[in-house]
């Protein structure tokens, strides 16, 4: 049995119901609402944490030494091609030139993804909860998701074996499996070394391209890290997406994949804007020298988990007890999920009138389930904010009770 194509006219389809499964741009206001004060809806880097006079200083020394060629076009400079293939040594992975390619963020990858695997119709596996700011784009192209739900240990393997196998009997093979493997968006949770081993395998089994997006990988504040998925591939069917967002600063938009020469260069291929640019590629090498990356990284670790902990312990004393919260490993993201009495969107509306928001489940799902849970960002706000904001949040939901 083959799969049956999609009718071209409905791609437009496609592209409608992916505007509805992301929230909307940061600072974005509600006509007539309470402006917002708190958002916990958005994983934004700490400013304060930005490390603007090392990156000052990368700055002028690539003007004084390199101006000339920094400043000409040119293509992505090689001491940060060397610096990337440095870290992905670092993540247990021996690759060379031809297995990498720089982007502008990680999420000029995930956009190109689509573009290079996917004709309307084609079925791509997702996590459920998962990072809708990506998957919206497979949706966009046409792609049939299927999602495979994700518990504290990461994606449910056993559960996509089955899809995997039922998928097969149809004569059907998914185009890539889409994966946030450590410190998962939005849930936090870090797939476990069995589940990791037995993915890598079903990707081989069943030839199926993996994209393991590891934007958090560095921001670990408990634990022994886990190898990445691509470590573990001995077939080339991982695709690896980093960036450098998280670790420098959102601002300077440069992110890499790394996976087999075919596939870098496919994606080579579809991408309009060519390479990063030589000015971008040697400030941010530049800065990555000299230990100074490295140092920064611990610097975020500690503050990171502070406010990550700050959060616990106000969720702790401000929620229900039977207000399920997962304490994550790493990251951005906290994740609550709430008893049967109590709606995640309801929540959001008693909370937006105070001027308090936060990500509600819905929107961290492909099939739009997830009213029993949301998403709270404590990488952005400061620590006064997050602990009133959870205050006002805590407040709502024991309102709202009162009124059942």
């Amino acid at each position: 049995m083959t799969q049956t194509p999609i009718r071209p006219q409905l791609h437009s389809l496609f592209a409608e119901r992916a505007k509805t499964l992301i929230p909307p741009p940061f600072g974005a206001e509600i006509p007539g609402a309470v402006p917002v004060v708190t958002s916990f809806a958005f994983g934004l880097a700490d400013p304060a944490l930005f490390p603007k006079a090392e990156l000052a200083q990368a700055t002028a020394e690539v003007l004084a030494e390199d101006g000339e060629d920094a400043l000409n076009y040119g293509g992505t400079f090689g001491g940060l091609i060397d610096s990337v293939l440095q870290l992905m040594q670092a993540r247990g992975v021996q690759a060379e030139l031809e297995n990498l390619l720089i982007s502008y963020g990680s999420g000029q990858i995930l956009g190109l993804l689509p573009q290079v695997f996917v004709e309307p119709g084609d079925v791509v596996i997702v996590e459920g909860p998962t990072f809708m700011g990506a998957v919206s784009r497979f949706a966009a192209a046409g792609a049939r998701l299927i999602s495979i739900p994700v518990d504290g240990e990461g994606m449910v393997v056993d559960h996509l074996e089955q899809v995997l196998r039922d998928l097969a009997y149809q004569g059907i093979r998914p185009r890539f499996i889409y994966t946030i493997p450590t410190f998962q968006n939005p849930k936090g949770s870090t797939l476990s070394l069995a589940r990791r081993q037995k993915l890598v395998q079903l990707a081989a089994d069943y030839g199926v391209v993996v994209v393991e997006d590891d934007a958090y990988y560095d921001l670990r504040f408990a634990g022994d890290p886990l190898p990445t998925l691509a470590s573990m591939d001995r077939e080339g069917w991982v695709l690896y997406v980093g960036t450098f967002s998280k670790i420098v600063v959102p601002g300077v938009r440069v992110g890499w994949a790394c996976g087999h020469p075919e596939i870098i260069r496919r994606l080579d291929m579809f991408r309009s804007e060519g390479s990063l640019g030589p000015f971008l590629g040697r400030v941010v090498a530049r800065y990555c020298g000299e230990g100074r990356l490295q140092r920064h990284i611990q610097h975020l670790i500690q503050r990171y988990r502070e406010k990550c902990q700050l959060m616990l312990d106000s969720l702790a004393q401000a929620f229900p007890e039977d207000v399920r919260v997962e304490a994550p490993g790493g990251g951005f993201f906290v994740w609550c999920e709430l008893p049967p009495d109590l709606k995640a969107t309801d929540l959001l509306q008693a909370t937006r009138e105070l001027g308090v928001t936060f990500l509600p489940g819905t929107r961290c799902f492909a099939d739009g389930q997830g009213d029993d849970a949301f998403r709270l960002a404590f990488s952005y706000q400061p620590d006064e904010r997050i602990v009133t904001g959870i205050q006002t949040i805590g407040e709502r939901m024991h309102s709202l009770r009162n009124k059942l």
